[in-house]
């Protein structure tokens, strides 16, 4: 049982994930399945089996894959799981355990913008709308490189540290 990405299964992955059709992912959970008795317990092919699974709408069985497949996860593709546990839990309504998995996401991966704006969402759907606002003023104040925001920029950020404290 291999537990790494090799160059063979990570171009298999990425051809199925190239054939996949959102609106019908039977097949490309199928396939994964499949992939996942040759490949037992490798974390990439569960992390790939959990978005299947969740990419379909059965986000309770997403969220055990994605478990299963985070120890053993590095890089950017621990990021995109990070991201899509934190984001399941919100669409299953466990915001408290959707927040503690994006804020350790956060904290592992501060440079990912993806991770902070599906943060604020799930503070958004916790009912923590002006914590979510700050959240996402601060990506905007951090990333978008425009004279005109550059010009407001304290402004942006003194709004969001407000709003972040109500």
């Amino acid at each position: 049982m291999t537990t790494e990405l090799t160059p063979e299964l990570a171009a298999t992955i990425e051809a199925a994930f190239g054939r996949r059709d959102r609106s019908n992912m039977q097949p490309t959970i199928d396939f994964f399945e499949r992939l996942l008795t040759e490949h037992p317990g490798n974390p990439y092919v569960l992390y790939e089996v959990g978005g299947s699974y969740d990419t379909d709408g059965q986000e309770a069985k997403a969220i055990e894959y994605y478990e299963r497949a985070l120890p053993g996860l590095s890089g950017e593709t621990r990021r995109k799981c990070l991201l899509q546990y934190g984001s399941t839990l919100r669409n299953l309504g466990r915001f408290d355990d959707s927040l503690d998995v994006f804020k350790k996401a956060c904290a592992e991966f501060p440079e990912s913008d993806s991770l902070r704006v599906f943060k604020a969402l799930t503070l958004h759907a916790a009912g923590q709308k002006d914590k979510a606002l700050a959240s996402l003023l601060l990506v905007i104040a951090d990333r978008v490189d425009s004279a005109e925001i550059k010009r407001y920029e304290a402004a942006i950020r003194g709004n969001a540290d407000y709003l972040a404290g109500l």
